[in-house]
C-alpha cells in the first residue's frame, strides 16, 4: 500500500491535488493521496508568504520518521520562495539567475540535501521527492489557453493568453518578475481574479493530460510519482 503526502503552498494547490492529481494517482495504485498546507494563512497569496524552510523541513523530517511507509513531496511556487533572511529556502538565491529548468532543479537538489542531513535511513531518503513549480501554479494554466479562458469564464481572452504563451518555449518558462509572473499577467487582464476559485476551475477544464504535455518539469515529477507503486523511486 503506497501513501503520498503533498506539502502544498496554498488552497489552490490543495484543491489541485485533491481534484486532479489524487484521482490519477489512485489509478496508478496509490492507496492514499493527501495534501497538507504549509503556507502562512495570512500571507499565503503574497510573495514570500510561505513558511520559513526551517519550519517546513521540521514537518517533512518528522513525517518521514513517523511514517516511513509514506512518500512525501512538495508543491510550491519558485516565485514565492523566500531567497534571503532566516526564512530562506536552500538553493533559492543561487537559482535566481539560472535559466529553466536549472533554477527548479537547483532548489530541489538543495532542499533534498538539507532533508538528508536529518535522515539516517536510505529508504527514508528515497521517500522524499521534492517538486518546485516553475514559476508558479498559474503557469500551468497556459497549457491550453482556450480551455483556460473558458474555465474562468472569459473565453474572449483565449487569444490574449495564447499570445503570452507563444513568447515562451513552454508555460513553465513564463518568468517570475513581480510585474510579469504568470499570476500578474492574469491579474492585469482579469479584474478580480481569484486564484483559489478560478485557478482550480481552469485546471479542471484543462485537465492533467494537457498540463503534463505542455509542462516538462511538471511531467518529470508526475512520471516519477507514477512509478512509485511499482517500487521505482528514482
Amino acid at each position: 500500500m503506497t501513501r503520498l503526502l503533498v506539502h502544498v503552498e496554498g488552497q489552490t494547490e490543495e484543491s489541485f491535488v485533491n481534484q486532479l492529481l489524487a484521482p490519477h494517482l489512485y489509478d496508478c495504485k496509490f492507496s492514499s493521496v493527501s495534501a497538507r498546507l504549509i503556507g502562512n494563512a495570512r500571507q499565503r497569496y503574497q510573495r514570500g508568504g510561505i513558511r520559513a524552510w526551517t519550519s517546513v523541513r521540521r514537518d517533512i523530517v518528522n513525517h518521514l520518521k513517523e511514517d516511513p511507509e509514506c512518500v512525501v513531496t512538495t508543491m510550491v511556487d519558485f516565485y514565492g520562495l523566500p531567497d534571503t533572511g532566516p526564512g530562506a529556502w536552500p538553493g533559492r538565491l543561487e537559482a535566481s539567475n539560472l535559466g529553466f529548468p536549472k533554477n527548479a532543479e537547483t532548489v530541489e537538489s538543495a532542499i533534498s540535501a538539507d532533508i538528508y542531513k536529518e535522515i539516517e535511513s536510505d529508504s527514508d531518503k528515497e521517500h522524499f521527492i521534492p517538486y518546485v513549480m516553475m514559476h508558479e501554479f498559474e503557469a500551468m494554466l497556459f497549457s491550453d489557453c482556450d480551455k483556460f479562458a473558458k474555465g474562468i469564464g472569459y473565453p474572449r481572452l483565449a487569444s490574449t493568453f495564447q499570445g503570452i504563451r507563444n513568447k515562451f518555449g513552454c508555460p513553465e518558462e513564463i518568468d517570475d518578475s513581480p510585474m510579469t509572473a504568470p499570476s500578474k499577467r492574469i491579474e492585469s487582464l482579469v479584474l478580480g481574479y481569484q486564484k483559489p476559485l478560478m485557478g482550480v476551475l481552469a485546471s479542471l477544464e484543462i485537465g492533467l493530460t494537457a498540463i503534463r504535455s505542455a509542462c516538462p518539469h511538471f511531467r518529470s515529477w508526475l512520471e516519477r510519482l507514477e512509478r512509485i507503486p511499482r517500487g521505482e523511486y528514482a
